[in-house]
C-alpha cells in the first residue's frame, strides 16, 4: 500500500512504511585501459524518515562512489546499474535539468573537504542565499535572512560577520559548518555526509557532529553517514552498514553489528581499533594483508584472502547477504526486515561470541601487506635476533642495559619560536610574529615513548623540529645527552642525525616517486660513508624487520599501499640505527585496519631495538594506547603533562577534559551516556594570543563557573606550569581532577 507524501509544495508517492530513500542493486562500473573497474556492486539498503544510517569501510571499499552514483555527479563514462528511488522517485538515470531539481531540494550532500566545496571568490552568505535561490521564488533580502538563521542554527559565533566573509577567512570546523548550512538550506528529505569529520581535531569534529544534529532536527531529514570512524559511527546513526571491495558485507543496528558482528571484516575492523575506554597493555588486533584490487577481484568472498576462517568454499562461492538473527533461517531480508541484522559470510554463524583476538591471531610482527605465512616467519625470526639488543653497522647486536635508570636523551627547555610577520612590498618590514612555540619545556627518556597531543596549528609539528634543529630556535636551548645541538651548523650536526630520525606524516610524500624502495632506504646510509653492499644487505634486513618482503625493494612508492609506505618509511629512518625517533602524525592518514598493525609494529621496535619516541597526536585513542608519558598543547604552550595513566584516569586542565571528552567510543551505549565537555569556537590566532591564561576564551569553567574576581585573575595572570603531586602537571589556575572514561 502506498500514501501521497506532500513536502514544499511537491507531491511524490512513499511506501506506507515512511521509506524517503530505497537503493536496490546498485552497481558502478568504470572504464580503464586495463578493463573494467567494479567500483560497486549490487549495494541495496533503505533508510527511513529520521533516520540515521551508517556506511563503514576502507578506503576504497566504494562508501564515496555509491553516494555520487545516487547524487548524479559520477563522470559520464561510469556505468551506472541498478535503482535509486527517492520517495518513490526513479532517480538514477535522470538528465541534468531532472535530476538538479532534486539535489539540494529532496537530497543534499556534504562533501568531505569544504574548502573544494566551496567557490572561493563569493561571500559565505551569498553562497547559502544561491542555495534557496535555487528552489525557492523568494527575494534576495528574504534569501540572505534564511542564510543568517541557517549559520545561527550549525552554531557560527558571530553570524552577522560571517556572511559577510569568503571561504579562506574561516576556520576548517567553520567551514564544514557552512557547507552543513547549505545543505540543510531547503529543508531536504535526505542528507548524504561524505566523511563530514575527516581532518578535523576532535573539538572541532564535536561541533561539527553536533551541528548535523541541529540539522536533523531542523529539517526532519534522513542521515546516510559515510565514514571511516567507527567512534563516530556509535554514536550518531541508528543502522549500520559495512562495505568491502564494493560490497556491502554486513548491516543491521548499530547495536548489533558493534556488540555481535556476524562477518570476520567488520569483527576485524572494531578489534583493529586503540580504544580510550580499553586497556593500554591490550595488544592491537590488525587485519593482515591489504583490500584486493578492483580491477582483479578474487573469486569466490573478497575478503577470502585476509580471512582466517577462509575455506574453499570461500575462494569459490561468493557469499549473499542473509539474515543472521537468532531464530531466523538463513535467507535475504524480506520486504519490512530492513532492520534487521544481516551479514555475508558462508560461515556467520561461528562467529558468536567469538573475539578479534582469536580469529586474527595476533603476531609477535605484524606483517601489513604479507603475502603468505613464510614472511610471517621471516619477520619473527629476524626480530627474534635483535632480541635484547639493536644491530649496529656491522651486523652486531648492541646489548641495552636496562637495570640502570633511564638516561635523558633529549632535553628541551624554554623553546620559543617566533615566525615574522612582513608586510606586502619591496621593503617587506616585519610588522608582527607569530608565536608558534611559547615557552616549551620536556625531556625524553631511554626506551620512553612521550606523546605530544593537541589540535592543528597548536605548535606541536613545529615543537618536533626544533628538538631536531631543522628550524632555528628564536630562544630557548635543546640537548642531546648533555650536549646542546640549538645553533650546530649542517654539518655538525650530521654526527648527530644518526642517532635523530623523523618519520613524517605524509608517508607518499616523504619518498621520491622516482627512487626505488631499496635506494630511498640506503640512502642515509650512503650519506653517511656505507659501502654499497653493505647497504643494500642492511636494506634486506630491515624490509623484514618492518614486515615487507626484501624483494620487493625493486618497487617504487606507488606501487605499495598507505601503511606499507609508512611502514618504508619507519625503516628508512632505522636505517642509521638511531636511539631517537620523532613519528609525525605517522598514522592519521591510514586506515584503521592498518594502522593497528603499524603501531604494534612500533611497539615491537621499542621493545626489541630500545628506541625512544617522540609521538606527535592528535589521536588520544592511539596516545593512550602507545605512550609511556604524555604533554597536552595549546597555542604554543604546554598545558598538562602527566602519565598516560594519570592523564587519562584524572585530567586537570578544562583543555584536557574536553579534548578526551570529545574522542568518539566505538560503543554505542557508552558513547551515547557519557558525559560531554563541549569548547565552543576556534583556537585564537597564535599572532595576536589572548592575554593571561590563553585557553580562557573558550574555557567552559571560565565562562560558567568562576566568579568575577576569578575571571579577571585567568585575563590578567598567565598561569605557569605546576606540580599538583607525583609529577601531574598542569596550567591552570583553577584545575580539578575529573574522571571522564
Amino acid at each position: 500500500m502506498t500514501t501521497e507524501y506532500e513536502n514544499k509544495g511537491h507531491t511524490a508517492v512513499a511506501d506506507t512504511d515512511d521509506v524517503v530513500l530505497e537503493v536496490s542493486d546498485l552497481s558502478v562500473t568504470f572504464p580503464s585501459d586495463d578493463g573494467p573497474l567494479p567500483a560497486v556492486r549490487q549495494v541495496s539498503y533503505k533508510v527511513r524518515r529520521g533516520e540515521a544510517l551508517g556506511i563503514v569501510g576502507e578506503s576504497g571499499s566504494g562508501k564515496s562512489v555509491t553516494s555520487m552514483a545516487i547524487m548524479g555527479l559520477l563522470p559520464r563514462n561510469a556505468k551506472v546499474e541498478g535503482s535509486a528511488r527517492l520517495l518513490g522517485r526513479e532517480i538514477i538515470g535522470l538528465d541534468d535539468k531532472r535530476i538538479s531539481e532534486v539535489r539540494g531540494q529532496r537530497i543534499a550532500m556534504i562533501f568531505q573537504d569544504p574548502l573544494t566545496s566551496l567557490n572561493p571568490v563569493y561571500t559565505v552568505g551569498y553562497q547559502i542565499a544561491e542555495a534557496v535561490h535555487a528552489h525557492r521564488k523568494v527575494s534576495r533580502k528574504e534569501a540572505l535572512a534564511r542564510a543568517l538563521e541557517l549559520l545561527e542554527i550549525v552554531g557560527i559565533p558571530s553570524p552577522e560577520q560571517r556572511l559577510k566573509q569568503y571561504p579562506h577567512e574561516l576556520s576548517g570546523g567553520m567551514r564544514q559548518r557552512v557547507v552543513i548550512a547549505i545543505a540543510m538550506a531547503n529543508d531536504p528529505d535526505v542528507i548524504i555526509a561524505d566523511e563530514p569529520t575527516t581532518a578535523l581535531d576532535v573539538t572541532v569534529q564535536a561541533q561539527v557532529l553536533d551541528a548535523l544534529q541541529r540539522a536533523r532536527r531542523e529539517t526532519g531529514a534522513a542521515l546516510v553517514l559515510i565514514t571511516h570512524d567507527l567512534g563516530v559511527v556509535a554514536g550518531q546513526v541508528d543502522r549500520v552498514g559495512v562495505m568491502y571491495a564494493g560490497r556491502i558485507m554486513e548491516m543491521g543496528s548499530v547495536e548489533e553489528v558493534f556488540y555481535r558482528p556476524r562477518m570476520p571484516y567488520a569483527l576485524g575492523l572494531l578489534g583493529s581499533l586503540p580504544r580510550l575506554d580499553g586497556d593500554r597493555g591490550d595488544r592491537l588486533t590488525p587485519i593482515l594483508g591489504a583490500p584486493p584490487s578492483l580491477r582483479d577481484l578474487p573469486s569466490g568472498c573478497g575478503f577470502a584472502p585476509r580471512c582466517p576462517m577462509a575455506r574453499d568454499r570461500c575462494h569459490e562461492e561468493e557469499p549473499r547477504l542473509l539474515l543472521v538473527e537468532e531464530g531466523e533461517e538463513r535467507r535475504p531480508a524480506g520486504e519490512g526486515e530492513v532492520d534487521l541484522h544481516t551479514a555475508a559470510c558462508h560461515f556467520s554463524e561461528e562467529l558468536i561470541e567469538v573475539d578479534a583476538t582469536d580469529l586474527f591471531k595476533v603476531t609477535s610482527v605484524d606483517t601489513e601487506g604479507a603475502e603468505s605465512v613464510a614472511e610471517v616467519e621471516r619477520a619473527e625470526a629476524l626480530v627474534s635476533e635483535a632480541r635484547d639488543g639493536y644491530l649496529d653497522e656491522d651486523g652486531a647486536a648492541e646489548t641495552a642495559d636496562t637495570s640502570a635508570e633511564p638516561e635523558i636523551l633529549l632535553r628541551a627547555d624554554h623553546l620559543v619560536k617566533h615566525f615574522p610577520i612582513r608586510s606586502k612590498g619591496l621593503l617587506r618590514r616585519k610588522v608582527g610574529a607569530v608565536q608558534a612555540v611559547s615557552g616549551v619545556s620536556l625531556d625524553l627518556r631511554e626506551r620512553e615513548t612521550l606523546a605530544l597531543v593537541g589540535e592543528s596549528g597548536c605548535g606541536k609539528s613545529t615543537t618536533a623540529r626544533l628538538l631536531l634543529n631543522l628550524i632555528r630556535l628564536t630562544s630557548g636551548e635543546v640537548s642531546y645527552r648533555g650536549r646542546p645541538i640549538q645553533g650546530l651548523s649542517d654539518r655538525r650536526m650530521r654526527p648527530l642525525r644518526k642517532d635523530l630520525q623523523l618519520v613524517f606524516q605524509d608517508p607518499f610524500a616523504s619518498l621520491d616517486p622516482r627512487m626505488t624502495v631499496t635506494d630511498i632506504i640506503a640512502e642515509p646510509m650512503r650519506i653517511h660513508g656505507s659501502g654499497r653492499q653493505d647497504a643494500g644487505r642492511r636494506v634486506k634486513e630491515l624490509l623484514e624487520l618492518v614486515g615487507l618482503n626484501p624483494e620487493h625493494g625493486s618497487r617504487y612508492p606507488h606501487e605499495f599501499s598507505g601503511g606499507q609506505r609508512q611502514r618504508i618509511g619507519v625503516a628508512r629512518a632505522l636505517s642509521l640505527n638511531p636511539k631517537v625517533l620523532v613519528l609525525d602524525e605517522p598514522v592519521s592518514a591510514l586506515d584503521v585496519s592498518i594502522q593497528a598493525g603499524v603501531i604494534n609494529l612500533l611497539e615491537d621496535l621499542q621493545d626489541e631495538l630500545g628506541l625512544s619516541y617522540l609521538f606527535v597526536s592528535h589521536d588520544l585513542s592511539v596516545v593512550k594506547h602507545i605512550a609511556d608519558r604524555v604533554a597536552v598543547m595549546y597555542l604554543g604552550g604546554i598545558v598538562e603533562t602527566a602519565t598516560t595513566e594519570q592523564l587519562f584516569s584524572a585530567p586537570a586542565h578544562p583543555y584536557t577534559q574536553a579534548l578526551i571528552s570529545a574522542i568518539p567510543l566505538p560503543d554505542p551505549v557508552k558513547e551515547r551516556t557519557r558525559e560531554r565537555i563541549i569548547v565552543t569556537g576556534d583556537i585564537p590566532s597564535p599572532a595576536d594570543p589572548p592575554s593571561g591564561c590563553r585557553f580562557r576564551t573558550r574555557c567552559p569553567k571560565f565562562a560558567g563557573e568562576l566568579s568575577e574576581a576569578e575571571r579577571t585573575k585567568c585575563v590578567e595572570e598567565p598561569p605557569e606550569l605546576r606540580d599538583r603531586g607525583t609529577g601531574h602537571q598542569d596550567a591552570c589556575h583553577y584545575s580539578q581532577a575529573v574522571e571522564l572514561i
